[in-house]
Protein backbone atom coordinates (compact mmCIF):
# COMPACT_ATOMS: atom_id res chain seq x y z
CA UNK A 1 0.00 0.00 0.00
CA UNK A 2 1.12 3.64 -1.26
CA UNK A 3 0.92 6.41 1.02
CA UNK A 4 -0.55 9.46 -0.23
CA UNK A 5 1.35 12.20 -0.61
CA UNK A 6 -0.14 15.39 1.67
CA UNK A 7 1.96 18.49 1.16
CA UNK A 8 2.04 20.98 3.64
CA UNK A 9 0.12 23.78 3.47
CA UNK A 10 1.05 27.32 4.28
CA UNK A 11 0.48 31.21 4.45
CA UNK A 12 2.75 33.98 4.10
CA UNK A 13 2.31 37.85 4.71
CA UNK A 14 3.58 39.60 2.26
CA UNK A 15 3.77 43.53 4.11
CA UNK A 16 5.80 46.53 2.34
CA UNK A 17 6.76 49.98 3.72
CA UNK A 18 7.82 53.04 1.96
CA UNK A 19 10.53 54.94 4.15
CA UNK A 20 12.23 57.92 2.64
CA UNK A 21 10.78 56.96 -1.05
CA UNK A 22 12.19 53.53 -0.17
CA UNK A 23 10.28 49.92 -0.28
CA UNK A 24 11.13 47.59 3.18
CA UNK A 25 9.67 44.59 3.65
CA UNK A 26 8.72 42.81 7.21
CA UNK A 27 10.25 40.05 7.63
CA UNK A 28 10.97 37.60 10.79
CA UNK A 29 14.21 35.52 11.47
CA UNK A 30 13.44 32.54 12.94
CA UNK A 31 15.37 29.59 14.54
CA UNK A 32 15.43 26.32 12.14
CA UNK A 33 17.23 22.74 11.58
CA UNK A 34 19.73 24.67 9.40
CA UNK A 35 19.97 27.54 11.64
CA UNK A 36 18.82 31.20 12.30
CA UNK A 37 17.16 32.16 9.15
CA UNK A 38 15.24 34.70 7.34
CA UNK A 39 11.36 34.36 6.16
CA UNK A 40 8.47 36.46 5.76
CA UNK A 41 5.79 35.95 8.52
CA UNK A 42 4.13 32.60 7.80
CA UNK A 43 3.23 29.59 9.07
CA UNK A 44 1.12 26.26 8.82
CA UNK A 45 -2.75 26.72 7.76
CA UNK A 46 -4.51 24.89 11.05
CA UNK A 47 -7.53 22.67 10.75
CA UNK A 48 -10.67 24.63 10.75
CA UNK A 49 -9.62 27.50 9.16
CA UNK A 50 -9.60 29.62 5.89
CA UNK A 51 -6.28 30.74 4.52
CA UNK A 52 -6.76 34.31 4.90
CA UNK A 53 -7.55 33.33 8.75
CA UNK A 54 -4.35 31.30 8.62
CA UNK A 55 -2.54 34.40 7.78
CA UNK A 56 -4.04 36.88 10.02
CA UNK A 57 -3.48 34.42 12.65
CA UNK A 58 -0.07 34.00 11.57
CA UNK A 59 1.47 37.56 11.04
CA UNK A 60 -0.14 38.23 14.82
CA UNK A 61 1.82 35.40 16.61
CA UNK A 62 5.09 35.94 14.95
CA UNK A 63 5.09 39.94 15.07
CA UNK A 64 2.03 41.23 17.25
CA UNK A 65 1.00 42.87 14.91
CA UNK A 66 -2.56 43.15 12.99
CA UNK A 67 -2.76 42.21 9.35
CA UNK A 68 -5.44 43.12 6.95
CA UNK A 69 -4.91 41.08 3.59
CA UNK A 70 -5.84 43.26 0.44
CA UNK A 71 -4.88 40.79 -2.23
CA UNK A 72 -3.45 37.01 -3.09
CA UNK A 73 0.02 37.58 -4.27
CA UNK A 74 0.07 34.03 -5.47
CA UNK A 75 -0.39 29.84 -4.52
CA UNK A 76 3.38 28.42 -4.56
CA UNK A 77 4.45 25.24 -4.62
CA UNK A 78 8.15 24.48 -3.08
CA UNK A 79 10.01 21.52 -1.68
CA UNK A 80 12.87 20.18 0.31
CA UNK A 81 15.12 17.35 0.90
CA UNK A 82 16.95 16.96 4.69
CA UNK A 83 19.59 13.89 3.90
CA UNK A 84 20.46 13.27 7.37
CA UNK A 85 17.62 12.54 8.35
CA UNK A 86 15.65 11.33 4.95
CA UNK A 87 12.77 14.35 5.23
CA UNK A 88 11.05 15.36 1.86
CA UNK A 89 8.62 17.63 2.29
CA UNK A 90 6.46 19.67 -0.33
CA UNK A 91 4.91 22.96 0.52
CA UNK A 92 1.28 24.74 -0.83
CA UNK A 93 2.03 28.13 -0.06
CA UNK A 94 -0.56 31.12 -0.01
CA UNK A 95 0.76 34.46 -0.33
CA UNK A 96 -0.80 37.40 0.71
CA UNK A 97 -0.10 41.10 0.27
CA UNK A 98 -1.43 43.19 3.03
CA UNK A 99 -1.12 46.02 5.75
CA UNK A 100 0.24 45.58 9.39
CA UNK A 101 -0.43 47.82 12.04
CA UNK A 102 2.06 48.25 14.78
CA UNK A 103 2.91 45.54 17.32
CA UNK A 104 0.46 45.15 20.14
CA UNK A 105 2.82 46.70 23.04
CA UNK A 106 3.99 43.70 25.24
CA UNK A 107 3.71 41.19 22.70
CA UNK A 108 5.75 38.06 23.01
CA UNK A 109 6.66 37.07 19.91
CA UNK A 110 5.93 32.79 18.91
CA UNK A 111 8.49 30.15 20.03
CA UNK A 112 11.20 30.13 17.56
CA UNK A 113 11.12 33.63 16.06
CA UNK A 114 13.94 35.81 17.30
CA UNK A 115 12.63 39.30 15.96
CA UNK A 116 10.89 40.91 13.37
CA UNK A 117 12.84 43.23 10.54
CA UNK A 118 12.42 45.50 7.95
CA UNK A 119 14.56 45.09 4.67
CA UNK A 120 14.90 46.64 1.19
CA UNK A 121 14.78 44.30 -1.78
CA UNK A 122 17.98 44.91 -2.40
CA UNK A 123 18.91 43.84 1.32
CA UNK A 124 16.58 40.73 0.50
CA UNK A 125 17.97 39.54 -2.45
CA UNK A 126 21.56 40.23 -0.99
CA UNK A 127 20.86 37.32 1.78
CA UNK A 128 19.58 34.72 -0.33
CA UNK A 129 21.40 31.98 2.00
CA UNK A 130 19.85 33.54 4.80
CA UNK A 131 16.14 32.50 3.52
CA UNK A 132 14.28 29.84 4.85
CA UNK A 133 12.78 28.81 1.68
CA UNK A 134 13.51 30.49 -2.16
CA UNK A 135 9.84 31.11 -2.08
CA UNK A 136 10.94 34.52 0.54
CA UNK A 137 12.61 36.19 -2.90
CA UNK A 138 9.88 35.09 -5.11
CA UNK A 139 6.92 36.52 -3.07
CA UNK A 140 8.44 39.85 -2.73
CA UNK A 141 9.49 40.02 -6.13
CA UNK A 142 6.14 38.66 -7.59
CA UNK A 143 4.31 41.50 -4.94
CA UNK A 144 6.83 44.31 -6.23
CA UNK A 145 5.69 43.02 -10.10
CA UNK A 146 2.26 43.86 -8.91
CA UNK A 147 0.80 40.78 -9.00
CA UNK A 148 -2.14 40.77 -7.34
CA UNK A 149 -5.30 38.28 -7.33
CA UNK A 150 -8.81 39.46 -5.42
CA UNK A 151 -9.06 37.02 -2.19
CA UNK A 152 -11.91 35.97 -3.25
CA UNK A 153 -10.30 33.40 -5.31
CA UNK A 154 -10.11 31.07 -2.87
CA UNK A 155 -13.42 29.28 -2.31
CA UNK A 156 -14.11 28.11 1.21
CA UNK A 157 -16.14 25.80 1.69
CA UNK A 158 -18.34 25.62 4.68
CA UNK A 159 -17.23 22.16 5.73
CA UNK A 160 -14.11 23.42 6.76
CA UNK A 161 -16.07 24.65 9.54
CA UNK A 162 -18.17 21.44 10.02
CA UNK A 163 -17.27 18.78 8.44
CA UNK A 164 -19.57 16.58 6.29
CA UNK A 165 -20.41 13.37 7.82
CA UNK A 166 -19.55 10.61 5.36
CA UNK A 167 -21.70 7.49 6.30
CA UNK A 168 -21.92 3.98 4.53
CA UNK A 169 -24.33 3.81 2.10
CA UNK A 170 -27.11 1.03 3.62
Amino acid sequence: MNDRWKPSVTVAAIVERQVDGRSQFLLVEEHTAEGLRLNNPAGHLDPGESPVQGVVREMLEETGCVFTPEALVGVYLSRFHRPATGEDVTYVRFAFRGTASEPAPGWVLDEGIVRTLWMTPEEIRASRERHRSPLVLRCMEDHLAGKRYPLELITVDPTIYSPELKVRAP
